[in-house]
């Protein structure tokens, strides 16, 4: 840079030169200006940047506070997202799963309601038997106990008054009349424990 300012200096003092020759009653004047003008200043050498200032370490720890404010958030909404989505699914299962027990009581009742609606029509014809063979007279209707099913028999002088069936057992072979009578005693302790089950 200094190097051209010298050029440049000399460069002018050519022209000035070559004026003093073309214009020779201005030439003194132009001459001592040209030696009294003072010489170029050195040029400045060039400045480099300054460095930024230091950043503040209050204004990064509130930025990295920030930032794991943001990050933490993010995870809290994903988060939240998941759970939401659980909920919907489990929400869902509920639903079918209240829908398939409501389904599974109502089909309960109707399976109860026909086993009653059974159990009332075999308990009918029970009767319709019990009031036969109560119509009869003893000695015919021990002749037929004597050959009947021991299951159908315990079934039909279980649901019999006492006092009718008193004298049939009386007409009844003895050895017959034995086996009855256990099977009622067993039928009847079956029952007892049935009720005291329910009254638990």
């Amino acid at each position: 840079m200094p190097a051209i300012l010298a050029a440049c200096a000399a460069l002018a003092l050519v022209k000035a030169g070559a004026l003093l020759q073309a214009v020779p009653g201005e030439g003194l004047f132009v001459a001592s200006a040209v030696a009294s003008a003072p010489p170029p200043a050195p040029a400045a050498p060039p400045t480099r940047p300054a460095p930024p200032p230091p950043a503040d370490p209050v204004d990064q720890a509130e930025r990295d506070l920030l930032s794991n404010l943001r990050e933490r958030r993010a995870a809290m909404d994903q988060r939240e997202s998941t759970l939401a989505a659980r909920e919907s699914v489990l929400a869902a299962a509920e639903r079918r799963l209240t829908a398939r027990l409501e389904e599974m009581a109502a089909l309960k009742s109707r399976l109860e309601s026909l086993e009653r609606g059974r159990g009332e029509r075999e308990e009918a014809g029970w009767r319709g038997l019990v009031k036969t063979y109560e119509s009869m007279r003893p000695r015919d209707a021990a002749t037929v106990f004597d050959d009947l099913e021991i299951s159908v028999l315990v079934q039909i002088v279980h649901r019999m008054r006492e006092a009718k069936t008193a004298p049939i057992l009386g007409a009844m072979r003895p050895d017959r009349a034995r086996t009855l009578t256990a099977e009622l005693a067993r039928l009847r302790a079956a029952d007892n424990r049935a009720a005291d089950n329910r009254t638990e």
